[in-house]
């Protein structure tokens, strides 16, 4: 059985941040690899030796699969974590590194390339009859193809590349004319992102749930799920809430999700931590794909199991056993988790960068911030524009839901725009509380205009108090909050929309 003993992470910011912790809890020495843009990084800083991969753009540093194994063999590397994102889900570098005696905190690569198709993933599983939208088994390049198939299904079709993720590729087809337009955008997008133009065609659910469930599995063949988590607030098809558990699955509906999922595992010998995606409509569960990787919001199944996923990992590529068996797993209360991204809510949120000038955050009971940056830091634009993730738990849904209110008014944040205003208008709308939201979410109910109206009517409310303080003869303008319990004119509000 192999001893880790030092571990690379090949990733950047929070994500190679919160593996790194938990190396060092484990006594594991740590690696840590970086571009010029983040040299003064946390993670750089934290880990126990940092080396600089190259220039700032991804293709030239995070991307390097030989020059990272390279570092490894000069630093006496066991093992490479690569996180999320970048090199995670490449079987061409997951089979390098085993290569090259190193060992890969992940899946195999033959699990990788399996799952990392959506039409080889959907042969994969479908021995084991899980629910699937109906949909094409193939990938389609002819039209006439494509244009009868639709007409079988039945308009709206969904059209998606085989090889990709986070949206690209991907076009809703609602009437037979757009069919072939939207097929050559597709594929141009999908070659762009992937390099491969294979896409295929499902019926589009348009009122649907996103749901997902949480496996782990060993190299002796062992695999459990740890629940599910809802994501289904979501932006141009990527997730910007999540909680877990979802208050919408039934006790029964929950076992036959968490049976499905290890079934999927089971599909590709699956060993270490992994993600099954469903779609979930009116009490039915289609599966969509696996996330052969560590997801961004697995923090939630983190504070509902109690149980930390990344030690599992390196536990698991050691060689152990699973730690847990099904029965150990259990439901803690609720979680939530928001993606807090430089980006602009109000200007259809697009990527905002610059420097932080006030970064301050929330902190309590039940708080958690998974980040990468502190105050005076700049954020940069070669890569994804998350500066956080913030996350709460609570003994009730209701309890979490007050604790993540509390905690995103704490949160303070100036020099660039942020999501925060969003997430707070999430966590106070009526069809969030009550459960009815879907992925149209942001559709239905979103408006630039929602977060400004409440945030100018808070405006006008500081004015006043500042004017009844001035007569008091206080000071006319009350002190910039730095701190917690700062909440009720918290720094992002103030900036993004005080006169």
């Amino acid at each position: 059985m192999p001893k880790i003993n030092k571990i690379l992470v090949a990733n950047r910011g929070e994500i190679a941040l919160r593996i790194l912790r938990t190396a060092k809890e484990m006594g594991i020495a740590t690696v840590a690899v970086f571009s010029e843009a983040d040299r003064h990084a946390l993670h750089v800083r934290y880990a126990d030796e940092a080396v600089c991969l190259g220039p700032p753009p991804s293709s030239e540093s995070y991307l390097l699969e030989d020059k990272i194994i390279e570092v490894c063999r000069s630093l006496h590397v066991d093992a490479i974590h690569p996180g999320y994102g970048f090199l995670s889900e490449n079987a061409h570098f997951a089979r390098k590194v085993t290569e090259n005696d190193i060992i890969f905190i992940g899946p195999s690569p033959e699990a990788i390339e399996v799952m990392g198709d959506k039409l080889a993933a959907k042969k994969a599983v479908s021995t084991y009859k899980i629910p699937m939208v109906p949909g094409t088994d193939h990938a389609l390049d002819d039209i006439a193809e494509a244009k009868s198939i639709a007409a079988d299904i039945g308009y709206p079709v969904l059209i998606k590349a085989s090889a990709g993720g986070g949206g690209k590729g991907m076009r809703v087809v609602h009437k037979p004319e757009d069919l072939e337009e939207e097929m050559k955008r597709a594929v141009s997008e999908a070659t762009s992102a992937f390099g491969d133009g294979s896409i295929f065609i499902e019926k589009f659910i348009e009122s649907n749930k996103h749901i997902e469930v949480q496996v782990l599995g060993d190299l002796h063949g062992n695999i459990i799920h740890l629940n599910e988590r809802e994501c289904s607030i979501q932006r141009r098809h990527q997730k910007v809430v999540e909680e877990a558990p979802s208050m919408v699955i039934s006790p029964e509906q929950r076992q036959a999700l968490g049976e499905a999922a290890v079934n999927v595992a089971k599909a590709c010998n699956y060993s270490s931590a992994g993600t099954v995606e469903f779609i979930y409509d009116q009490g039915e569960f289609y599966f969509l794909e696996m996330n052969t990787r560590l997801q961004v919001e697995h923090p939630v199944t983190e504070f509902i199991t109690g149980v930390d996923l990344v030690r599992e990992q390196i536990l698991i590529a050691e060689g152990n056993p699973l730690s847990l068996k099904q029965e150990d797993i259990q439901i803690h209360g609720h979680a939530f988790e928001v993606r807090v991204y430089a980006e602009d809510p109000a200007n259809n949120f697009m990527p905002d960068v610059g420097t932080l000038s006030t970064y301050v955050r929330p902190q309590g009971p039940g708080v958690r911030v998974d980040d990468g940056f502190e105050q005076g830091m700049e954020v940069p634009i070669y890569y994804d524009p998350m500066i956080a993730k913030l996350t709460v738990h609570g003994h009730t849904r209701e309890e979490a839901r007050a604790r993540m209110l509390r905690a995103l008014e704490e949160y303070e944040i100036t020099g660039i725009k942020t999501t925060l205003p969003f997430c707070h208008f999430v966590f106070g709308h009526e069809a969030f509380i009550d459960g009815s939201f879907d992925t149209k979410f942001v559709e239905k109910y979103y408006r630039p205009e929602a977060i400004e109206t409440v945030t100018g009517e808070e405006a006008e409310i500081a004015g006043l108090m500042a004017a009844i303080g001035f007569n008091q003869g206080q000071p006319e303008h009350p002190a910039t909050p730095t701190g917690a319990g700062s909440n009720n004119h918290s720094a992002w509000r103030q900036r993004l929309y005080k006169p």
